[in-house]
Formats: C-alpha cells, sequence, structure tokens
C-alpha cells in the first residue's frame, strides 16, 4: 500500500507503508481469579486491516470476550506448576487486544492461517 503526497518543497513523493506483523494478546484467568498472559505475532503478508481481522475474531468469542485456545490453534496458558483443579481452572482464554506490530513473528500461521482458523470455530451453543 503506498501513500502519495508532497515533501516541504512541493515535490511529489511516494510513501510506502510498512507491513506490519499483527500481535494478539490474550490470558488464562482461572477460577481463582489468578492471571498468565501471552501475546503472540503473526505475519500479515496479505496486510489484512487490523479493523477486519478483529471483526472476525470478535463474531467468534464466546460472550464477546472468550475463546478456547486449543480451538483456535494457539498455545493455551494453563498455569503449569500447579495441579489442575476442577473446582477453578476451565479451557477458556480472554481476548485482551490485536494490535499492529513491528515485534518478530513467533508463529508459524500468518494471520489469514489464523482468521481460517477462527473462522471455522463453533460456538459452544
Amino acid at each position: 500500500m503506498a501513500y502519495n503526497t508532497t515533501d516541504f518543497k512541493g515535490h511529489f513523493v511516494v510513501l510506502q507503508k510498512i507491513i506490519m506483523n499483527i500481535l494478539f494478546c490474550y490470558k488464562y484467568r482461572d477460577g481463582a481469579n489468578y492471571k498468565q498472559y501471552n501475546e503472540i505475532v503473526f505475519s500479515n503478508p496479505l496486510k489484512k486491516e487490523i479493523k477486519e481481522i478483529e471483526l472476525i475474531i470478535r463474531k467468534k468469542l464466546i460472550d464477546g470476550l472468550w475463546f478456547v485456545a486449543d480451538d483456535w490453534g494457539i498455545p493455551n496458558q494453563f498455569f503449569k506448576e500447579y495441579m489442575w483443579d476442577n473446582e477453578i481452572d476451565h479451557n477458556w482464554h480472554e481476548f485482551d487486544e490485536i494490535k499492529e506490530t513491528e515485534k518478530k513473528v513467533t508463529e508459524k500461521n500468518t494471520i489469514e492461517d489464523f482468521i481460517v482458523i477462527v473462522h471455522k470455530t463453533k460456538l459452544p451453543w
């Protein structure tokens, strides 16, 4: 994507928009309200707009907030230091935000691959 503009002397210049990676932030919160945060970075080779990505994600969230990390193919954030406790543990994760970033890619899937996986997710009702 390029932007046309003029510089301070009136010369025509073309500014290139840098292809930004996509930062997906989420957390696991157990029933005792202990939290474990994570962020992952996807490449964005097709230059998907952040608003479009977020809209798709929000349509697939449980009650507008939660998702199952395993269903979306991303690392779960369960507390590995403690044994699973059926009274306070569950498999839902909370979506925090998604934004553009210059951080290094951490995922082998692109954001488009991730969106396809998210889009195929069935809500629990």
